[in-house]
């Protein structure tokens, strides 16, 4: 109650770019905020002098890489810590089955590919993010990780035919690689230096809105194929669940953006994310 609007201003000032956030204030009720975008034009949101804009300051921030790094990192150490630790886990020593380890193995190299691409192949149109959602998305990975790996590691854990287990790895492993293709055609959409929504092309994005996401889904649907863990399916539907919306979210803006007026090309019809379903 005593501070003053010398001490607001001295706050103001304190911020750091990535916790500042510039919005232009919704006009209509159920209207949101639009976000001033960092390098753009100020004409290009119509602003001119004496238009009045909203400061909000973001709060602790965290770098995504980091954020990226440490939810991965979690999953790909906790899964093995099951065969690592069984006799402490599951009070009971027993020799892994092949299945068990074929498992554990594709799980690590799941996430070491994440991990290698977060710092080798995606760019990050911010640099940071709220520090609420490293814990939020560690939990998220890390949990599954240790419910997934509880039920496959268990002593009790039957596996499916051995040649399923083969097909169904080896068709996940596929998928991976086809994950990373598309990866690194969204990194190559921008020449260096370009801004601004980009139309997809390339494998997979030419018939598919978020083809990263559908070889993302395929490929834990192949792992569940060959582990047959109920845990599992739960983990892809919720992951599936959330890709989904996005997917929905981006296949409707560029449709919005590429509507072929004023010279614009017009966005291609596709599949958003799952064909031949969605």
């Amino acid at each position: 109650d005593d501070a003053t609007v010398d001490d607001l201003q001295a706050q103001i000032q304190r911020l750091s770019k990535e916790k500042k956030r510039l919005s232009i204030p919704a006009v209509e009720e159920k209207a949101k905020p639009v976000v001033l975008t960092v390098g753009k034009a100020l004409s290009a949101f119509g602003l001119k002098t004496g238009d009045k804009l909203t400061l909000k300051d973001l709060g602790t921030q965290i770098g995504y890489q980091t954020v990226f790094f440490w939810e991965y990192f979690g999953p790909m150490v906790i899964f093995p810590m099951f065969l690592v630790f069984r006799k402490q886990i599951y009070g009971a020593d027993f020799e892994p089955s092949e299945t068990q380890l074929l498992a554990t193995a594709y799980w690590m190299f799941h996430y070491f590919k994440r991990i290698v691409e977060t710092y080798t192949v995606h760019s990050f149109s911010h640099a940071t993010m709220p520090i609420f959602n490293l814990f939020r998305n560690s939990g998220y990975y890390w949990g599954f990780a240790a419910m997934v790996a509880y039920f496959i590691c268990h002593p009790f854990y039957t596996s499916p035919p051995l040649e399923r287990v083969y097909a169904g790895l080896a068709a996940a492993l596929l998928m991976q690689v086809c994950n990373l293709t598309t990866h690194i055609n969204l990194a190559s959409l921008r020449a260096p230096g370009m801004k601004g929504y980009q139309i997809p092309r390339g494998f997979g994005f030419n018939f598919i809105t978020c083809a990263n996401y559908t070889f993302e889904i395929y490929g834990w649907f192949c792992f569940n194929i060959a582990t047959q863990s109920v845990m599992g399916v739960v983990f892809m539907c919720c992951g599936a669940g959330q890709m989904v919306i996005w997917a929905g979210q981006k296949h409707a803006r560029l449709r919005k953006l590429f509507d072929g007026k004023d010279g614009k090309e017009k966005y291609p019809r596709r599949f958003v994310i799952l064909p031949p379903f969605i």
